[in-house]
């Protein structure tokens, strides 16, 4: 065969695994959304089943020979090459893993996100320790299998971000970790800012219109998704044009839902953006989750707790909640939804705080993969980094260690991604600024549509094409600097603390 018989047959094989993989995603998303209790066993041997056919069909020999026979070819064009490269690493990748231990931590995940569901209800970590304990047992495994150089964690941090390692991490963190804390340390010495608006009751179903409303105005396409409710938000696609959004409501946070859309919604923009005509190919998907984080953070953070954003919003806030609103001014308003101060929870954590919350569970992680702490240790554990980190006393499991569902997914590596992209996310925003003098005005007169416009453009049209910093730096003229970050929040918060 020609090479562009070979590369059809190529395309057709990535596209058949990749409606298994996407057939099992389904189930996945209906597991945390509308599955009854008593449905999880049979849901899990679903699940688990259609892995382990995904994981056969990407390790077979007959499409390792083709991927190989196709990168001898020179006649390929330049993305049709790159799909074969990648593909062909992913392949090898996939061949360490046997098919049965893929089956096993597939059941093994169904079980353990059952558990944490019912342990966090129960507010009780023992509950979730055995199955955390038998998914940390299996994660060590899969290190071993992958093979790494260093810290066993770069084995699994490398499913998340290719090339990323603890060395690199590290050193990130140690360098932000001191100029976060003379921010903080400036915040606390002046009056604080009041939120306490944000705390009144808001009636559910109106907080759901809202969201809606919102994930309307910055660009998502109803028509090419939906969104739902689920105990902890997330966001999964079934290809670009079926893209699920979830988020939760507290009639007590008007906070909680509303930025929770915001940052699933700059997920689910990143996914509705990928080319469609490389379903199933490497081309077709996200760079890394340090650069899909960039995006719920981006549209989360830089837009969504910007001035110029509610400076449009504030009135059609006011027309969805006009008792509890009635005596609060726009300026208030931005302030108190960029207020800094300690907290419980990750996912409502001020962009300064935040990056601790990650710090924790990155430490975490770490120590177990490596084994300097046990599965019954982590409350202890993380009671203490929260008192040494932020200052506050974690006072039960279900606000401690229980709050995040990514460890009853096996999610080990993830963590560190949502603090690069963060920085990420600063930098690309500032790289939008240079080449749009006018973003703020046109954000403030509802017009978001340039900001999802370059990031279509320099960041979810490029699908897998480069690594995070080689992205980064065709995007904005260099790789990752995190002063980006440090000049994005000291001039926001002069600003709202004087």
């Amino acid at each position: 065969m020609n090479s562009a018989e070979l590369y059809a047959e190529y395309k057709t094989k990535m596209q058949k695994i990749a409606d298994v993989k996407y057939a099992s995603a389904v189930l996945q998303w209906d597991q945390e959304t509308y599955l009854p209790p008593k449905g999880n066993d049979f849901r899990g041997r679903q699940v688990a089943t259609l892995s382990e056919i995904a994981h056969e069909q990407f390790t077979d020999e007959k499409l390792g020979d083709l991927l190989t026979e196709l990168l001898s070819k020179n006649d390929l064009s330049g993305s049709e090459k790159r799909n074969i490269e990648l593909s062909l690493e992913d392949y090898t990748r996939n061949k360490k893993i046997p098919a049965d231990f893929v089956r096993t931590m597939s059941e093994t995940v169904t079980r353990s996100y059952h558990d944490w569901a019912n342990a966090r209800s129960k507010n009780s970590f023992p509950l979730f320790e055995n199955s955390l304990h038998q998914v940390i047992e299996l994660k060590k495994r899969e290190a071993d299998y992958l093979g790494y150089e260093g810290h066993p964690y770069n084995a699994l941090m490398n499913d998340y971000d290719k090339g990323l390692t603890v060395a690199i991490v590290d050193n990130i963190f140690n360098d932000l970790k001191p100029q976060l804390l003379t921010l903080l340390d400036a915040i606390k010495n002046k009056p604080q800012v009041d939120s306490s608006f944000l705390h009144l009751h808001y009636d559910k179903d109106t907080q759901w219109k809202l969201g809606i409303e919102l994930l309307t105005r910055i660009g998502f396409d109803f028509e090419a998704g939906r969104q739902d409710i689920s105990l902890h938000p997330f966001t999964t696609n079934f290809n670009n044009v079926d893209v699920r959004v979830t988020t939760r409501v507290d009639e007590n946070d008007l906070g909680n839902m509303t930025w929770s859309c915001l940052h699933e919604g700059g997920h689910a923009l990143y996914e509705q953006g990928l080319p469609g005509d490389q379903y199933g190919l490497p081309l077709g998907e996200y760079c890394s989750l340090s650069i899909h984080e960039s995006q719920s953070r981006l549209w989360e953070n830089c837009v969504g707790r910007g001035l110029a954003f509610w400076q449009h919003n504030f009135n059609l806030l006011k027309t969805f909640f006009p008792n509890q609103l009635k005596d609060i001014s726009e300026e208030k308003f931005y302030k108190g939804i960029n207020k800094v101060q300690p907290s419980l929870i990750r996912t409502e954590a001020d962009e300064l705080t935040y990056h601790f919350h990650v710090m924790i569970r990155y430490e975490i992680e770490k120590a177990l993969i490596e084994g300097s702490i046990m599965t019954k240790d982590i409350p202890a554990y993380w009671n203490e980094q929260y008192k040494k980190y932020l200052g506050v006393i974690v006072p039960n499991d279900q606000n401690g260690c229980l709050q995040d569902i990514h460890w009853s997914h096996g999610s080990f590596g993830y963590f560190a991604t949502y603090s690069l992209g963060s920085l990420y996310a600063a930098q690309l925003y500032a790289a939008i600024e240079r080449e749009n003098k006018s973003l703020e005005k046109e954000v403030a007169a509802g017009n978001n549509g340039n900001i999802l416009k370059w990031l279509r453009k320099n960041i979810h049209e490029k699908g897998r094409l480069f690594l995070s910093e080689k992205l980064c730096l065709e995007a904005t003229g260099e790789t990752l600097n995190p002063n980006y970050f440090i000049d994005y929040a000291t001039k926001k918060y002069t600003d709202i603390y004087s």
